[in-house]
Protein backbone atom coordinates (compact mmCIF):
# COMPACT_ATOMS: atom_id res chain seq x y z
CA UNK A 1 0.00 0.00 0.00
CA UNK A 2 1.39 3.39 -1.01
CA UNK A 3 2.45 5.74 1.78
CA UNK A 4 3.31 9.43 1.95
CA UNK A 5 4.73 10.93 -0.23
CA UNK A 6 4.23 8.14 -2.79
CA UNK A 7 0.49 8.76 -2.83
CA UNK A 8 0.93 12.50 -3.46
CA UNK A 9 0.12 13.61 -7.01
CA UNK A 10 3.00 16.09 -7.39
CA UNK A 11 5.49 13.58 -6.06
CA UNK A 12 4.22 10.91 -8.46
CA UNK A 13 4.58 13.28 -11.42
CA UNK A 14 8.05 14.56 -10.53
CA UNK A 15 9.40 11.23 -9.33
CA UNK A 16 8.43 9.72 -12.71
CA UNK A 17 10.23 12.63 -14.42
CA UNK A 18 13.33 11.97 -12.31
CA UNK A 19 13.32 8.33 -13.35
CA UNK A 20 12.61 9.20 -16.99
CA UNK A 21 15.12 12.04 -17.31
CA UNK A 22 12.70 14.74 -18.50
CA UNK A 23 11.14 17.88 -17.00
CA UNK A 24 7.50 18.69 -16.30
CA UNK A 25 5.95 22.07 -17.12
CA UNK A 26 4.51 23.99 -14.19
CA UNK A 27 2.16 26.58 -15.66
CA UNK A 28 1.64 29.73 -13.58
CA UNK A 29 -2.01 30.67 -14.05
CA UNK A 30 -3.94 33.75 -12.97
CA UNK A 31 -7.41 32.87 -14.25
CA UNK A 32 -9.57 30.08 -15.66
CA UNK A 33 -8.23 30.66 -19.19
CA UNK A 34 -4.73 29.67 -18.17
CA UNK A 35 -5.95 26.65 -16.24
CA UNK A 36 -8.14 25.36 -19.07
CA UNK A 37 -5.52 26.07 -21.75
CA UNK A 38 -2.85 24.24 -19.74
CA UNK A 39 -5.07 21.21 -19.16
CA UNK A 40 -6.03 21.03 -22.83
CA UNK A 41 -2.38 21.22 -23.88
CA UNK A 42 -1.36 18.48 -21.44
CA UNK A 43 -4.17 16.23 -22.65
CA UNK A 44 -3.37 16.92 -26.29
CA UNK A 45 0.31 16.10 -25.78
CA UNK A 46 -0.38 13.19 -23.42
CA UNK A 47 1.84 14.90 -20.88
CA UNK A 48 1.89 15.13 -17.10
CA UNK A 49 1.83 18.72 -15.90
CA UNK A 50 1.46 21.02 -12.94
CA UNK A 51 -0.74 24.07 -12.61
CA UNK A 52 0.43 26.74 -10.20
CA UNK A 53 -1.14 29.81 -8.70
CA UNK A 54 0.27 32.49 -6.43
CA UNK A 55 -1.21 33.38 -3.01
CA UNK A 56 -2.66 36.45 -4.74
CA UNK A 57 -5.27 34.20 -6.33
CA UNK A 58 -6.35 32.75 -2.99
CA UNK A 59 -7.21 36.24 -1.74
CA UNK A 60 -8.47 37.71 -5.01
CA UNK A 61 -10.60 34.81 -6.30
CA UNK A 62 -11.50 33.12 -3.04
CA UNK A 63 -11.87 29.55 -1.88
CA UNK A 64 -14.40 28.56 -4.58
CA UNK A 65 -11.89 29.36 -7.32
CA UNK A 66 -9.24 27.26 -5.57
CA UNK A 67 -11.66 24.34 -5.42
CA UNK A 68 -12.54 24.78 -9.11
CA UNK A 69 -8.87 24.78 -10.09
CA UNK A 70 -8.06 21.70 -8.00
CA UNK A 71 -11.07 19.82 -9.36
CA UNK A 72 -10.18 20.75 -12.95
CA UNK A 73 -6.61 19.49 -12.48
CA UNK A 74 -7.67 16.25 -10.85
CA UNK A 75 -10.38 15.54 -13.43
CA UNK A 76 -7.95 15.78 -16.36
CA UNK A 77 -7.27 12.78 -18.59
CA UNK A 78 -3.56 12.97 -17.74
CA UNK A 79 -1.81 13.42 -14.37
CA UNK A 80 -1.95 17.09 -13.37
CA UNK A 81 -1.22 18.40 -9.90
CA UNK A 82 -2.25 21.67 -8.29
CA UNK A 83 0.56 23.68 -6.70
CA UNK A 84 0.85 26.92 -4.73
CA UNK A 85 3.92 28.87 -5.83
CA UNK A 86 5.99 31.31 -3.75
CA UNK A 87 4.07 31.33 -0.52
CA UNK A 88 6.09 34.02 1.25
CA UNK A 89 3.71 35.11 4.04
CA UNK A 90 3.44 32.73 6.98
CA UNK A 91 -0.30 33.18 7.43
CA UNK A 92 -0.77 32.28 3.75
CA UNK A 93 1.20 29.07 4.26
CA UNK A 94 -1.06 27.99 7.11
CA UNK A 95 -4.15 28.91 5.06
CA UNK A 96 -2.87 26.92 2.08
CA UNK A 97 -2.47 23.80 4.21
CA UNK A 98 -6.26 23.80 4.61
CA UNK A 99 -6.92 24.09 0.87
CA UNK A 100 -6.84 21.35 -1.82
CA UNK A 101 -3.25 21.83 -2.98
CA UNK A 102 -1.12 18.83 -3.86
CA UNK A 103 2.06 20.76 -3.10
CA UNK A 104 3.18 24.13 -1.78
CA UNK A 105 6.33 26.16 -2.29
CA UNK A 106 7.26 27.62 1.06
CA UNK A 107 9.41 30.63 0.24
CA UNK A 108 11.27 31.80 3.33
CA UNK A 109 14.36 32.62 1.28
CA UNK A 110 14.34 36.26 2.43
CA UNK A 111 14.79 35.10 6.02
CA UNK A 112 18.03 34.28 7.76
CA UNK A 113 19.19 30.86 6.49
CA UNK A 114 18.71 29.21 9.88
CA UNK A 115 15.24 30.73 10.26
CA UNK A 116 14.45 29.44 6.76
CA UNK A 117 15.38 25.91 7.82
CA UNK A 118 13.37 26.09 11.06
CA UNK A 119 10.19 27.41 9.46
CA UNK A 120 10.30 25.16 6.39
CA UNK A 121 10.87 22.11 8.60
CA UNK A 122 7.83 23.02 10.70
CA UNK A 123 5.63 23.39 7.61
CA UNK A 124 6.90 20.13 6.11
CA UNK A 125 5.84 18.34 9.28
CA UNK A 126 2.37 19.89 9.18
CA UNK A 127 2.03 19.15 5.47
CA UNK A 128 2.80 15.46 5.93
CA UNK A 129 -0.34 15.01 8.01
CA UNK A 130 -2.34 16.47 5.11
CA UNK A 131 -0.61 14.52 2.35
CA UNK A 132 0.85 17.71 0.83
CA UNK A 133 4.44 17.80 -0.43
CA UNK A 134 6.70 20.82 -0.07
CA UNK A 135 9.06 22.74 -2.34
CA UNK A 136 11.53 25.22 -0.89
CA UNK A 137 14.12 27.69 -2.12
CA UNK A 138 17.63 27.43 -0.78
CA UNK A 139 19.53 30.64 -1.25
CA UNK A 140 17.73 33.61 -2.72
CA UNK A 141 16.69 34.01 -6.36
CA UNK A 142 16.90 37.63 -7.42
CA UNK A 143 14.12 39.68 -9.00
CA UNK A 144 10.34 39.55 -9.00
CA UNK A 145 7.40 38.74 -11.26
CA UNK A 146 3.69 39.41 -11.45
CA UNK A 147 2.23 37.78 -8.35
CA UNK A 148 5.57 37.57 -6.53
CA UNK A 149 6.80 40.59 -4.57
CA UNK A 150 10.25 41.79 -5.58
CA UNK A 151 12.67 41.59 -2.68
CA UNK A 152 15.33 44.29 -2.69
CA UNK A 153 18.13 41.96 -1.67
CA UNK A 154 21.08 40.58 -3.55
CA UNK A 155 20.95 37.02 -4.80
CA UNK A 156 22.31 34.40 -2.40
CA UNK A 157 23.55 31.39 -4.32
CA UNK A 158 22.84 27.86 -3.20
CA UNK A 159 25.99 26.31 -1.82
CA UNK A 160 26.18 22.73 -3.13
CA UNK A 161 27.68 21.28 0.03
CA UNK A 162 24.82 22.66 2.12
CA UNK A 163 21.99 21.60 -0.21
CA UNK A 164 21.90 18.01 1.03
CA UNK A 165 21.94 19.19 4.64
CA UNK A 166 19.07 21.59 3.93
CA UNK A 167 16.98 18.81 2.41
CA UNK A 168 17.77 16.46 5.29
CA UNK A 169 17.06 19.00 8.02
CA UNK A 170 13.84 20.37 6.52
CA UNK A 171 12.29 17.22 5.09
CA UNK A 172 11.14 19.02 1.93
CA UNK A 173 10.68 17.10 -1.32
CA UNK A 174 11.75 19.53 -4.06
CA UNK A 175 14.54 22.11 -4.13
CA UNK A 176 14.51 25.39 -6.07
CA UNK A 177 18.21 26.30 -6.21
CA UNK A 178 19.67 29.73 -6.81
CA UNK A 179 22.42 29.44 -9.42
CA UNK A 180 22.14 32.74 -11.27
CA UNK A 181 18.52 32.33 -12.35
CA UNK A 182 16.35 35.45 -12.02
CA UNK A 183 12.62 36.01 -11.51
CA UNK A 184 11.34 38.25 -14.26
CA UNK A 185 13.48 39.91 -16.95
CA UNK A 186 17.21 39.20 -16.95
CA UNK A 187 19.84 41.93 -17.17
CA UNK A 188 21.72 42.23 -20.50
CA UNK A 189 23.29 38.90 -21.36
CA UNK A 190 20.30 36.85 -20.29
CA UNK A 191 20.39 33.35 -18.79
CA UNK A 192 23.42 32.43 -20.92
CA UNK A 193 25.50 34.96 -18.99
CA UNK A 194 24.11 34.49 -15.51
CA UNK A 195 23.31 30.80 -15.09
CA UNK A 196 26.13 29.04 -13.27
CA UNK A 197 25.73 25.62 -14.79
CA UNK A 198 28.71 24.23 -12.88
CA UNK A 199 27.04 25.24 -9.61
CA UNK A 200 23.82 23.46 -10.60
CA UNK A 201 25.80 20.36 -11.53
CA UNK A 202 27.51 20.39 -8.13
CA UNK A 203 24.19 20.85 -6.32
CA UNK A 204 22.89 17.70 -7.96
CA UNK A 205 26.14 15.84 -7.28
CA UNK A 206 25.93 16.64 -3.56
CA UNK A 207 22.19 15.79 -3.44
CA UNK A 208 21.73 13.05 -6.05
CA UNK A 209 18.27 12.06 -4.85
CA UNK A 210 16.90 15.61 -4.84
CA UNK A 211 14.31 16.75 -7.39
CA UNK A 212 15.39 20.15 -8.70
CA UNK A 213 13.05 22.96 -9.77
CA UNK A 214 13.89 25.78 -12.19
CA UNK A 215 12.58 29.26 -11.43
CA UNK A 216 13.45 32.14 -13.75
CA UNK A 217 12.83 30.39 -17.06
CA UNK A 218 12.21 33.47 -19.21
CA UNK A 219 13.28 33.85 -21.95
CA UNK A 220 13.37 30.34 -23.37
CA UNK A 221 16.83 29.24 -24.52
CA UNK A 222 16.27 25.69 -25.86
CA UNK A 223 19.88 24.50 -25.70
CA UNK A 224 20.29 25.83 -22.18
CA UNK A 225 17.06 24.18 -21.07
CA UNK A 226 18.15 20.85 -22.45
CA UNK A 227 21.41 21.13 -20.55
CA UNK A 228 19.84 21.81 -17.14
CA UNK A 229 17.31 19.02 -17.68
CA UNK A 230 20.25 16.69 -18.29
CA UNK A 231 21.68 17.88 -14.97
CA UNK A 232 18.53 17.03 -13.02
CA UNK A 233 15.92 19.79 -13.35
CA UNK A 234 12.52 18.07 -13.28
CA UNK A 235 10.08 20.97 -12.86
CA UNK A 236 10.20 24.20 -14.86
CA UNK A 237 8.03 27.13 -13.81
CA UNK A 238 6.52 28.90 -16.83
CA UNK A 239 4.86 32.28 -16.54
CA UNK A 240 5.63 35.13 -18.95
CA UNK A 241 6.54 32.57 -21.60
CA UNK A 242 2.85 31.87 -22.15
CA UNK A 243 1.29 35.14 -21.07
CA UNK A 244 3.05 37.17 -23.76
CA UNK A 245 1.23 35.38 -26.59
CA UNK A 246 -2.06 35.21 -24.66
CA UNK A 247 -2.09 38.93 -23.84
CA UNK A 248 -0.99 39.87 -27.35
CA UNK A 249 -4.00 38.02 -28.77
CA UNK A 250 -6.37 39.74 -26.33
CA UNK A 251 -4.89 43.15 -27.09
CA UNK A 252 -5.42 42.71 -30.82
CA UNK A 253 -8.93 41.31 -30.60
CA UNK A 254 -10.75 43.01 -27.72
CA UNK A 255 -13.62 44.99 -29.18
CA UNK A 256 -13.41 43.11 -32.47
CA UNK A 257 -14.49 39.63 -31.38
CA UNK A 258 -17.46 38.58 -29.26
CA UNK A 259 -16.70 37.40 -25.75
CA UNK A 260 -17.19 33.72 -26.54
CA UNK A 261 -14.91 33.94 -29.56
CA UNK A 262 -12.38 35.98 -27.62
CA UNK A 263 -12.25 33.39 -24.89
CA UNK A 264 -11.98 30.48 -27.32
CA UNK A 265 -9.25 32.24 -29.30
CA UNK A 266 -7.16 33.28 -26.31
CA UNK A 267 -7.28 29.82 -24.74
CA UNK A 268 -6.29 28.31 -28.08
CA UNK A 269 -3.24 30.60 -28.19
CA UNK A 270 -2.33 29.62 -24.63
CA UNK A 271 -2.74 25.94 -25.51
CA UNK A 272 -0.49 26.28 -28.55
CA UNK A 273 2.28 27.90 -26.51
CA UNK A 274 1.89 25.33 -23.73
CA UNK A 275 2.25 22.50 -26.24
CA UNK A 276 5.56 24.00 -27.40
CA UNK A 277 6.83 24.05 -23.81
CA UNK A 278 5.77 20.45 -23.21
CA UNK A 279 7.65 19.34 -26.32
CA UNK A 280 10.75 21.29 -25.30
CA UNK A 281 10.83 19.80 -21.80
CA UNK A 282 10.38 16.27 -23.12
CA UNK A 283 7.25 15.37 -21.14
CA UNK A 284 5.10 14.67 -24.21
CA UNK A 285 3.73 11.12 -24.28
CA UNK A 286 4.94 10.55 -20.72
CA UNK A 287 1.51 10.52 -19.07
Amino acid sequence: MATYPQNNRTWQILNAAEKGGYAVPAFNCYNADGILGSIRAAEKMNSPAMIEIFPFSIHFHGKSFIEFAANACHAAKVPISFHLDHCTVKTDVFLALELPFDSIMVDASSEDPEENVTFVKHIAELAEARGITIEAEMGRIQGGEDGVPAVEMEALYTEPEFAAEFMRRTGVHYLAPSFGNVHGPYPPGGPEKFWQIDRLEQIKAHSPGTILVLHGAYPIIPDLFQRVITLGVRKVNLNKNLHDAYLNYLGKNIGKVEMTGLQEGSIAVWEEEACKMIKLLGSDNKA
